[in-house]
């Protein structure tokens, strides 16, 4: 069955959820906002365009947010003139953005207050595979929920994955991106180490990648590290910074252990200090070794 959907967050991954959502059939509605990607292609393809996520949600059975963080997705849901002003009795809101699970379970809170139903459903791979249908879902909720929701979610998804109760999404993304993002600060730092001291860069990618070293980590930052073009993975140091310190927050919430992922934040945060607003994060070995020259 065809579904009226709303969408809060047409960023490079939301652009590309939107376009399979129009592609299989749906009414989709997004809300108008300066940080949205052009919406020329979506008006043409009959998207409603809205002025406010309040008159998003009233016309949708399901919402769905792309966000940046816990913060925006707060602001969106429960500000003035916010989804939750809008909302459809027994409507789902379907979080996709990166988020504090104790923000999660707030929000989720608060939407069922309002008469509707929640899930936290964050995406891992790019926007490549965002524009191709092929993201992959780590959701939170009811199971018979994400049944429910299964087949608009496979408009825009090849794996969904069912990671336990509401905010089991977002702290599982934050598991996948503190691992991820780790690695690739820890390959960074060395690769960095190794242009020191006359290790070329084919050298030390081939040596890592037949050892202990290789792995989807390497294999993802492998082009970069041999050509010094970060353009093709966009993904920016700032939002590694952002994921990581959400992990620590996590973690610490939860009485865990965080040494490894405190050095690692705060090798993205010295990064960051050290680079220009937007860098991507394939720049992070020159970064690092500029900071140590």
């Amino acid at each position: 069955m065809k579904k009226n959907v709303g969408m809060v967050g047409i960023g490079l991954m939301g652009l590309g959820i939107a376009s399979n959502i129009v592609k299989h059939g749906h009414a989709l509605s997004v809300l108008d906002h300066p940080g949205n990607q052009p919406l020329k292609g979506l008006r043409e393809a009959g998207v409603a365009v809205l002025d406010s996520a309040a008159a998003v949600a009233a016309q949708s059975d399901i919402v769905i947010l792309v966000l940046t963080g816990s913060p925006q997705v707060e602001a969106v849901l429960t500000g003035t003139g916010g989804v939750l002003e809008g909302l459809r009795p027994n409507s789902v809101v379907i979080d996709c953005s990166t988020s504090i699970p104790a923000s999660t379970l707030r929000m989720a809170e608060a939407v069922q207050a309002a008469g509707g139903r929640f899930l936290d459903s964050p995406m891992t791979r790019t926007p490549k595979e965002a524009a191709e249908g092929r993201l992959n879902l780590l959701v939170g909720g009811d199971a018979s929920l994400l049944e429910e929701c299964m087949p608009l979610l496979r408009c825009f998804a090849e794996n969904v994955s069912h990671a336990g109760p509401v905010g089991a999404g977002h702290s599982m993304k934050l598991l996948h991106n503190y691992v991820s993002l780790g690695t690739i600060a820890l390959i960074s730092e060395a690769a960095a180490c190794a242009a020191c001291h006359g290790v070329s860069p084919e050298v030390f990618v081939d040596v890592l990648a037949k050892g202990g070293g290789g792995g989807t980590a390497l294999e993802r930052l492998k082009p970069f590290l041999l050509a010094s073009d970060p353009s093709g993975l966009r993904f920016s140091i700032a939002n590694a910074a952002k994921d990581l310190g959400y992990y620590n927050t996590m973690a610490a919430d939860a009485g865990a252990a965080r040494q490894i992922a405190s050095a690692a934040l705060q090798t993205m945060e010295r990064a960051l200090e050290d680079c220009e607003p937007g860098t991507l994060l394939p720049e992070l070995p020159s970064i690092l070794r500029r900071a140590h020259a």
